[in-house]
């Protein structure tokens, strides 16, 4: 976990897993970099908001794979689930609603889970689901939904989750920051 800047009420904190995404980011706001996975993102946003006033929002900041063929740019997301959390089975065996997908507004669907999508069988499967993943905004939003802090997920597709997505996410992180950086210039 690492804290850049102060945070306070009456601005945004902005959340990214590790300082290659935030390369570009003016310091302006605060950024908190949470680590990669999803453990890591919500201990330290969970500490984030336990230790410092509460933010006016929280804006989940990062790089996803595209699941479908042709998708680039910049989406803001509009929902979200662990794809590697298996929520019917708890259901089916506990009666429990764990981990239910977290609607934030209109825009595509976001997968978050614990490993980095490099194989076409698998992303093809996530993609009957959803048009994203990442590896950290379930825990994002899901954290600050639990201490009511409203959330904005803007994601930047760096690569096709398919095979060889390794190379395509090294190759495109510094321009993803890049456009982030950008999008937080425009928007916030």
């Amino acid at each position: 976990m690492d804290l850049r800047g102060t945070v306070s009420p009456d601005r945004p904190l902005l959340v990214l897993a590790i300082a290659e995404e935030a390369a570009y980011l003016d310091a302006g706001l605060p950024v908190l970099l949470t680590g990669m996975g999803k453990v890591n993102a919500a201990a330290s946003v969970a500490t984030t908001l336990a230790r410092f006033p509460l933010p006016s929002m929280l804006v989940n900041l990062g790089t996803a794979g595209a699941l479908h063929p042709g998708w680039t740019g910049t989406h803001e997301v509009g929902s979200v689930f662990q794809h590697d959390l298996d929520t019917e089975f708890i259901r089916r065996y506990t009666g429990r609603d764990v981990g239910a997908p977290l609607a934030l507004g209109d825009g595509p669907t976001l997968a978050t889970g614990d490993q980095f999508i490099a194989d076409d069988q698998v992303r093809a499967a996530l993609g009957r689901r959803a048009h994203l993943v990442d590896m950290e905004g379930y825990a994002v939003a899901s954290t600050a939904h639990r201490f009511g802090v409203p959330v904005r997920m803007v994601k930047q597709v760096s690569d096709e989750a398919g095979d060889g997505a390794e190379r395509s996410w090294q190759e495109s992180v510094d321009g993803c920051a890049r456009v982030l950086a950008g999008w937080v210039r425009d928007h916030l």
